[in-house]
């Protein structure tokens, strides 16, 4: 059984194991403080999934926002990146007690997870974190996780829950996301326009859905707007992993939700797992390769990326990292692992194979990208 609406998110059959997403307007008020009755509502809801067979892990933000407030630091603690760093260390211990308290009270245990981006970047520490979420959900546990403001800076973070939601999501191997918003789902324009309508169901992100995004959070309080919300859809939906974006603000709203079958849900059109999954997720890549519209259309039936081919190197990365490959118009197609340094590949760009050992003065590789290391976008 696969999900094919909202009433299937609450059904241990299609949807064993969900990544469920707070962001911080829904758990702290504007002054700072935790908004408990609400946290109430939803650690019933959440016991009430746990009671029904299925497996939760909580992506929760509020640190900063907590933090803020006890330290009495302006812009809710997102003036400059001292303040936030110093309000999440605080805020931390205070959204763990809440969790833990909260969740103890329905008679379940939670586990906390601080992540940084470069902890689902690299490999062995996407492994790593996959291996610890798999056993605490063996062992009953709820693990809340969020990101590690407290050392994360400009350049390694997320910036948002809402991909880390959808990167923890393929950690967890999670059948599907539910984002809690302020709104009710993806409109097909600013939703505060008149004649503004919800989208009910999306099936695959293109232009004309990203067209529809409005870039802020009424809140003001959280860090993610719409286009966040998208990207965290198409990273879900490489991993076969339904996202469905639902209005937060009402007591209990995933069953609200479910019963009016009010939101957006977001259908996987793909089913990427293991490494293909996480290198199609990836947020953080170290260069780019642009490609001829001959190799573009070679890469869509399943070619490996020949040096012949590309026209433009981008970024001062070496064997083995991650880049992106965009076709002629500069949109990217592809990630994929890459076979030679930079330095390497503008020496090989646009030459055919026969030349390569010539060039490089050693016995050349298959593919500047081979196939098997590489995910269409």
């Amino acid at each position: 059984m696969s999900i094919a609406a909202l009433h299937h998110l609450t059904d241990a059959a299609a949807c064993p194991r969900i990544v469920l997403k707070i962001g911080s307007s829904l758990l702290v008020d504007g002054e700072g403080q935790p908004r408990r009755a609400w946290l109430d509502s939803i650690g019933e809801e959440i016991a009430a999934l746990r009671r029904g067979g299925q497996d939760v892990v909580v992506v929760s933000s509020g640190a900063i926002a907590l933090g803020a407030a006890r330290l009495g630091l302006e812009k809710g603690g997102r003036g400059n990146l001292a303040d936030a760093q110093a309000a999440a260390s605080v805020g931390q211990i205070a959204l763990a007690s809440l969790w833990s308290d909260r969740l103890g009270a329905e008679g379940l245990t939670a586990a906390q997870l601080l992540l940084t981006l470069d902890d689902l970047e690299d490999r062995r520490r996407y492994l790593n974190a996959s291996s610890t979420l798999a056993r605490l959900l063996e062992n009953g546990a709820v693990p809340v996780v969020n990101e590690n403001d407290s050392v994360a800076t400009q350049e390694i973070r997320f910036g948002d829950n809402d991909r880390l939601a959808a990167r923890v999501a393929q950690a967890a191997r999670a059948d599907a996301v539910l984002l809690l918003s302020d709104v009710d789902g993806l409109y097909d324009r600013n939703p505060r326009e008149a004649g503004a309508r919800l989208v009910p169901v999306v099936e695959g992100v293109d232009d004309a859905v990203r067209a529809m995004a409005d870039g802020g959070s009424s809140s003001g309080l959280g860090s993610g707007g719409m286009v966040s919300k998208l990207q965290a859809a198409e990273i879900a939906g490489r991993a076969g992993i339904a996202l469905a974006i639902l209005n937060g603000t009402h007591d209990a709203p995933i069953a609200r939700a479910v019963e009016d079958d009010r939101g957006t849900l977001f259908l996987p059109l793909r089913r990427d797992r293991g490494r293909k999954a996480w290198l199609g997720g990836r947020l953080s890549l170290k260069g780019a390769l642009t490609v001829d519209a001959g190799c573009a259309a070679a890469l869509a039936q399943g070619g490996s990326l020949l040096a012949a081919g590309v026209t433009a190197i981008e970024g001062a990365f070496e064997r083995g990292d991650a880049v992106a490959v965009r076709d002629p118009q500069g949109r990217a197609i592809a990630h994929g692992l890459v076979e030679y340094g930079a330095a390497e590949c503008a020496a090989l760009k646009g030459r055919r194979s026969a030349e390569h050992a010539a060039l490089l003065g050693y016995a050349p590789r298959a593919a500047v990208v081979h196939r098997d290391h590489m995910v269409l976008l």
